[in-house]
């Protein structure tokens, strides 16, 4: 008769293997506060991220083989999630308590670039994470509008602003600023003033994933972001056609040039379901965005389609995945947080694993 022990629970555990990485998560460290009490076994398993694609069939699993062992009358396994400190680029210092940055970018307008970065930050909250959106299109600012929280000025505390919070997301944007009818104009040195302020003199707090709306092209904006702090990785949004696809290229070869890794492409408006016949139109081509990926050997995160609901929500001022959550954007926007948040883990644990799990 195996008495029950630690070690054997541990061992039991290594069945089960990291889909990615090959390796199993007690060799992974994600078994923590692991503690027997008699037949009663409870520990915890820590992903790397709340927006974790194999939570439930990993929790699942670890249930059924403990559960199987001899002497175990009950267990209990929490999930958790501690998102890792992304790695330092160049020279550039870390924001207080901000774990992760995250540029989403374009090489043109009109792609609903800042419609994809609000829905991917709301979605990653809604999966658990703590997350912000800095809105550096300072041209062309309408984050507060997608997100209904109108244009009043953030307060004043200790001579840092405190972001405003909607949706359970923290956000500063320029329209919060200046009034909502007065023109945009700027110029390289005072652009970096202003992206330099939104990461430097915002009270951000305790952040896994600060998302940066960034201004269509490849301009100072991108360049100054990339000088001014370590950025995680870049999320770049097209829609299918070659006219996109083309400016998009500039946008890889850009962030490439500055040292941002690149996480992968988001193929927004990639078609249309009509809601009255259920067919399906690929109204902008097709194909396009995994063409881009096989070009250049990036990661393909996923298809958004294009539909009523995204329009209305940005409109209201309530992002899709919160106004329509049973809707096919609501659930692409999902899949791209989770594919978006792994591929985030990946380049943050480089430095102790060339390549980590799904999981995290």
């Amino acid at each position: 008769m195996s008495q029950l022990s630690e070690e054997l629970v541990l061992g039991s555990l290594k069945r089960i293997i990291d889909p990615d990485l090959g390796k199993d998560i007690v060799t992974l460290g994600f078994i923590k506060d692991l503690e027997i009490d008699g037949g009663n076994v409870s520990f915890r398993i820590v992903l790397t991220t709340p927006a974790c694609p194999v939570k439930e069939e990993m929790e699942t699993q670890a249930n059924e083989i403990v559960s199987a062992l001899e002497g175990v009358s009950s267990v209990k396994v929490t999930m958790d999630a501690e998102v890792p400190q992304g790695r330092g680029i160049a020279n550039n210092v870390a924001i207080p308590g901000v774990r992760n940055i995250v540029a989403v970018s374009s090489g043109k307008g009109g792609v609903g670039k800042s419609t994809v970065a609000v829905n991917l930050a709301v979605a990653l909250a809604t999966q658990g994470a703590k997350v912000g959106i800095m809105d550096a299109d300072v041209y062309g600012p309408n984050v507060p509008m997608m997100l209904g929280t109108g244009y009043d000025q953030p307060e004043v505390v200790n001579g840092q602003l405190q972001p405003i919070e909607a949706h359970g997301i923290k956000m500063i944007s320029m329209a919060v600023l200046v009034p909502p009818d007065k023109p945009m104009i700027l110029r390289g040195p005072m652009l970096h003033g202003v992206i330099r302020q939104f990461l430097t003199d915002v009270n951000w707090g305790d952040l896994d994933y600060l998302i940066v709306d960034m201004p269509p092209g490849t301009g100072d904006v991108q360049l100054s972001l990339a000088q001014l702090v370590p950025v995680q990785g870049a999320v770049l949004v097209t829609t299918p056609q070659e006219v996109s696809l083309s400016d998009v290229r500039r946008a890889v070869r850009m962030f490439e040039t500055v040292n941002v890794p690149i996480l992968g492409v988001i193929e927004n408006m990639s078609y249309f379901i009509a809601p009255d016949t259920g067919n399906r139109y690929e109204i902008f081509g097709q194909g396009g965005g995994q063409k881009l990926c096989d070009e250049y050997g990036l990661n393909f995160l996923g298809q958004v389609p294009i539909g009523f609901e995204v329009r209305e929500g940005g409109d209201r001022g309530v992002p899709v995945v919160v106004s329509s959550p049973d809707s096919a954007q609501s659930e692409a926007f999902r899949n791209v947080a989770e594919e978006v948040a792994r591929h985030v883990s990946i380049e943050a644990m480089k430095p102790e694993l060339v390549v980590i799990s799904r999981a995290g």
